[in-house]
């Protein structure tokens, strides 16, 4: 039975001066013989209750242990944004549980906030096709994971490649959430589309410096894991 994520926005939610960078994230995971049943509630939700400033950005989970869902994103907020929103009236509830709900398996939801100064792409530019790796360091060890990922944010740079780096806020494990924006489609994949991993680091960060990162990776993760999801413009908010 799969997990269902009812996740407020697959987007940061980190507010500094008003700037927008909290994300809500909602994923479900609809019943087996209710998909189309769930699709048709869910993209007729989102485009009478879900637009402005809460409109929804939807994805198909294609991979990973939660391959099957649909997650949502909702965002980018502020936290006070978010201390206001409510729960966008009655008739957005009643539609929610008496249309889209009976149709879901589980659902859960969570918050995550942008972290520019880790990041080499800007908070809403987005692409259609994206891969998480969503990495959980060891307590006590956070502060050393961000100097890890701010090394590789170099190496990002120098290679032009989109990368959203988000943290979760007051849902569960703490996390990070390396979100690989494929601007050019999955072919950004491709062994040969960029150079090695090793070799650019080390022409980033000097020889050697691949392994020492490795070491530290090691000595500060509990787990990673990753997925890949697709953009499906047809149950997002128009």
């Amino acid at each position: 039975m799969k997990k269902f994520f009812f996740i407020g926005l697959f987007i940061p939610l980190f507010s500094i001066a008003q700037n927008p960078s909290v994300i809500s994230i909602t994923r479900f995971f609809p019943k087996n013989d209710r998909i189309a049943e769930f699709e048709k509630a869910s993209k007729n939700h989102a485009q009478k209750y879900h637009t402005g400033e809460f409109k929804w950005r939807t994805y198909s989970i294609e991979s990973g242990p939660d391959a099957g869902g649909y997650m949502m994103i909702e965002g980018p907020s502020t936290w006070d944004q978010v201390d206001k929103r409510g729960n966008l009236g009655a008739d957005h509830t009643l539609d929610l549980y008496k249309n889209v709900m009976p149709n879901v398996e589980k659902t859960a939801q969570y918050f995550i906030t942008y972290r520019e100064e880790l990041s080499s792409v800007a908070l809403t530019d987005y692409s259609d096709k994206i891969s998480v790796t969503h990495v959980f360091p060891k307590p006590g060890k956070m502060l050393q994971t961000e100097n890890d990922i701010k090394a590789m944010k170099k190496v990002w740079d120098e290679s032009k490649q989109s990368v959203a780096v988000y943290e979760s806020s007051s849902s569960g494990p703490n996390q990070y959430y390396i979100v690989y924006r494929y601007k050019d489609g999955l072919k950004e994949r491709d062994p040969g589309y960029r150079k090695p991993v090793k070799e650019r680091y080390e022409t980033t960060n000097g020889e050697g410096s691949y392994e020492k990162w490795l070491a530290s990776i090691s000595e500060t993760t509990e787990n990673v894991w990753g997925e890949m999801l697709f953009l499906n413009p047809e149950l997002s908010s128009k």
